[in-house]
């Protein structure tokens, strides 16, 4: 046991309220002594050399001290983050070091968070993919500077930027394999920042959510159109973007207080609070295209050519175009039936069927 373990021990029991900390008493009796009690020992009259042996090795002694001196930090957002990673509030002290020994392992969107016991009691955390949860670290590319996550976190496994931080496209490939518990805090909100805290707020009830409506009044400049779109079109909106598919947030803002979307809200473990910028500068473009009149046009389209087109609609809004394979020509989305389909029905000015946009272009005959 650290020494300055035992005299932070010596230190707080000597205090009128002494240790009371998750199973573990420790305290001074009427006539000097020490009390030592656990769920498996209560002694008292004890020496300090007495009360030295008793708390060496013993893990109530390591757990209080890890919480206490040195976390610390009684009710912040980190601290729960921690206790949630070992399930502190669920499980005592000797059922959680048993299972720390072996690991404990929790999840936070597409990060897998492993925690060990580490010497004296001290924890050590492991954060990598969840894809990556069987591989060796010797396999991956290993850190142990919180900061490199966010070159991690930059871009996706094809090298494409991520501009949504809780899209589901975290690239693998990677470990923080032994951390301290405030590097490993400080690499989970790098990848996903504020998570930790709305989700804090949101278990003790304090999540200040910002609908649709005010977040939309609340815009300026090249934004300030936003508030124009329908309402109907802001459920087309979180449809779009704001589901499990799309983000790992679990969307609580609605339309407007007492006036819920339609469109599912996901069921990410950390709340999404308000319209995030993504959404926002999307909804800019969908605003403009809200307000363009609807026409009627005319079509020649065998049946399974409009069922490619559904097809190819849902193979792109659901990022499934690069799973086709390119000799499965019976997939709506296959490269080469959709040339097929483009050298049919799509004149060389680009229009479907030869059919104009604007109805004042003249239209010319598509070849068959």
């Amino acid at each position: 046991m650290r020494a300055a373990q035992f005299d932070a021990l010596v230190d707080a029991a000597s205090r009128d309220d002494g240790v009371d900390f998750e199973g573990l008493r420790v305290g001074r009796d009427d006539d000097g002594g020490f009390r030592f009690e656990t769920p498996e020992t209560e002694t008292a009259g004890l020496a300090e050399s007495e009360l030295h042996a008793l708390a060496d090795g013993s893990p109530y002694v390591t757990n209080w001290y890890f919480w206490e001196r040195d976390v610390k930090r009684h009710g912040s957002p980190r601290r729960a983050f921690l206790r949630r990673a070992e399930a502190a509030d669920e499980r005592g002290v000797a059922d959680r070091y048993d299972a720390l020994r072996g690991g404990l392992v929790t999840e936070w969107g597409e990060l897998r968070i492993e925690a060990t016991l580490g010497p004296d009691g001290a924890r050590r955390y492991d954060v990598r993919h969840v894809a990556d949860a069987d591989r060796d670290a010797d396999a991956l590319a290993t850190y142990d500077d919180p900061l490199d996550a966010r070159e991690l976190a930059k871009l996706d496994d094809d090298g494409r930027y991520r501009p949504l931080k809780t899209a589901p496209t975290l690239r693998t490939g990677w470990a923080f394999p032994d951390l301290d518990w405030h590097a490993a805090v400080e690499v989970v909100e790098t990848v996903y920042p504020a998570t930790v805290a709305n989700w804090y707020r949101e278990r003790e009830g304090e999540l200040d959510v910002d609908h649709w409506r005010a977040a939309a009044e609340r815009q300026t400049g090249i934004y300030d159109v936003v508030d124009e779109l329908p309402r109907e079109a802001v459920d087309y909106v979180a449809e779009a973007a704001c589901v499990d598919s799309q983000c790992l947030k679990r969307r609580e803002w609605e339309y407007d207080d007492g006036d819920e979307l339609a469109a599912d809200g996901g069921a990410g473990v950390f709340p999404c609070r308000e319209p995030c910028s993504l959404v926002v500068a999307a909804a800019r473009k969908w605003t403009k295209l809200e307000a363009e009149e609807e026409r009627e046009y005319t079509f020649t389209l065998t049946p399974s050519e409009k069922e490619q087109l559904e097809a190819l609609i849902d193979a792109v809004a659901d990022d499934e175009v690069d799973e086709v394979r390119e000799a499965d020509v019976y997939e709506g989305a296959n490269r080469y039936r959709t040339r097929y389909l483009r050298a049919k029905r799509v004149d060389d000015d680009g229009r479907l069927c030869g059919v104009p946009t604007d109805p004042e272009e003249p239209a010319e005959p598509t070849p068959e």
